[in-house]
């Protein structure tokens, strides 16, 4: 499978999904004009990536500054996503990664980890 790389613009995040080593990242900020749009190349890349590969342990680091309410509703799928994979078998780890003096982005964060039950969803403070 190959490596699903979107470079970073002003509005929308970098993508860099290496399925080889099983390492997911999104970093930068989100709020692109159409997030549907934006992120549902990403959706069907995970959705293969989570059906085809046969692994026992995926990492997705998220360092996400800003983002819009369009924004969070698609991390809301994407961890439920990634929490029904998880109830599966799979082991599915989230570092959730923001800077220390974004106190937004820890609540968000914590607000998501309540939101998951089967992976493991870690709050990464960052200096």
């Amino acid at each position: 499978m190959k490596a699903l790389n979107i470079a970073a613009t002003k509005s929308s995040p970098a993508i860099q999904f290496d399925p080889q080593n099983h390492r997911l990242r999104i970093s930068g900020e989100s709020y692109p004009e159409n997030c549907g749009m934006f992120y549902q190349p990403v959706f069907g890349w995970l959705r293969n990536y989570l059906q085809t590969e046969t692994t026992q342990c995926v990492t997705l680091d998220m360092e996400i500054i800003y983002f819009n309410s369009s924004s969070s509703k698609t991390f809301m799928d994407l961890f439920d996503l990634l929490d029904e994979t998880a109830a599966t078998g799979t082991q599915i780890t989230v570092n959730w990664r923001y800077h220390a003096d974004n106190e937004t982005a820890l609540e968000c964060g914590e607000e998501f980890q309540e939101d998951v039950q089967h992976l493991q969803f870690n709050l990464v403070e960052i200096d």
